[in-house]
């Protein structure tokens, strides 16, 4: 089991660092200077110089790129001595990490630099503490509908084939499947934000935490989250409905499935006994990967409902061409989705031997 495990993290590393040389290569071969960006089109050329040099974007893109993976990588190798070294150990960027000396060198143990803002000079660490959690809040709400309304009508539709429950569940996540989140949301929005608000008590603002009038102190309103929820959720709550459908009724026309019933036992007890345990294995499999690409694809529902998440970070960093906050970002997310694959995997292999046979 220990070899089975290492194997998957290390397959996971690579995954990682191939993840982090694509998004370095994309975003610095993009047209445009920071510096300039930063300063305006009046700005002279010393000050772009000075401005390109603090960033690095002065020295070649292999020295580019290593000093890139020293900033991300948590075990890195600094020179503590030389401030002019390009790899000298700058206590304002790391601030004052666990390092084991050796000569003008050090071998330091630190949390990932993710770079600065180039409009407003903060850390990206900084400002992605600060917005992931209503971007996961917003996931896992989504996440949760989809998993709970997806398996219970997959289980009805798969007791119920052909009935005319099975058809319009059918037409309804063609449709979840099909439809664009931005105008779903838009329609949501409008009907039970709007039209419909003083019924429902469901008003459009962008974010959990609101701050209370009285008290003056941020409280927070789950009713904030369900529109944006719902929008978000519709497509994998379409995608787990057919899942378990399918692999449900693929189960029950297995040879255990109807010498249970031929021992007698009820129909009820058949499926939720023993069916269903097996035919949730792809539909976990299908949850586990669509929580960490619904944190990735919140993007375009935190803009229609002006959500104050990571995905309206980004949007606005894109309008502005602040490339550490996308980079940053893009990170986040590809580390999030690797680590919840791992996870699944060493699940699956301690669930299933055959598994870490493979």
């Amino acid at each position: 089991m220990l070899k089975f495990i290492t194997k998957r993290f290390l397959y996971g590393v690579l995954v990682m660092l191939g993840v982090i040389t694509v998004i370095f290569l994309l975003f610095n071969v993009l047209p445009g200077d920071p510096a300039r960006m930063m300063l305006g089109q009046r700005a002279d050329s010393l000050s772009i110089a000075a401005i390109n040099k603090d960033l690095g974007r002065d020295k070649p893109l292999m020295t580019q790129y290593i000093m890139y993976l020293n900033d991300l990588s948590p075990i890195s190798w600094y020179n503590i001595k030389d401030e002019s070294n390009t790899f000298y150990l700058d206590s304002t960027k790391y601030g004052q990490p666990w390092k084991i000396k050796m000569g003008a060198s050090a071998l330091v143990f630190k949390a990932p630099y993710l770079r600065r803002s180039y409009q407003t000079k903060r850390k990206v660490t900084e400002l992605i503490k600060e917005t992931m959690p209503e971007t996961f809040a917003l996931a896992f709400a989504s996440m949760l509908i989809a998993s709970v309304l997806g398996i219970g009508f997959g289980i009805i539709a798969a007791i119920k084939k052909n009935s005319f429950f099975d058809r319009v569940s059918f037409i309804v996540a063609i449709i979840g499947m099909s439809g664009p989140s931005f105008f779903i949301g838009l329609l949501l929005m409008l009907l039970f934000g709007f039209v419909l608000s003083d019924y429902t008590g469901l008003k459009v603002v962008g974010s959990l935490y609101m701050v209370d009038e009285y008290t003056g102190k941020e409280v927070m309103h789950l009713q904030n989250l369900i529109l944006p929820a719902i929008t978000l959720g519709l497509r994998p709550w379409a995608i787990v409905l057919q899942l378990t459908r399918s692999s449900l009724l693929e189960v029950l026309s297995h040879d255990y499935i109807r010498t249970a019933k031929a021992k007698g036992l009820s129909y009820y007890k058949v499926i939720f006994k023993h069916a269903l345990k097996n035919a949730l294995n792809p539909v976990i499999t299908s949850i586990s990967g669509w929580l960490a690409g619904l944190m990735a694809g919140a993007v375009l529902v935190e803009r229609v409902f002006d959500w104050k998440g990571i995905g309206s970070a980004v949007v606005e960093a894109l309008d502005n061409y602040d490339l550490p906050v996308v980079m940053g970002s893009t990170l986040v997310f590809a580390t999030i989705f690797i680590v919840i694959n791992i996870l699944v995997d060493i699940t699956y292999g301690i669930l299933d031997p055959r598994v870490r046979v493979q």
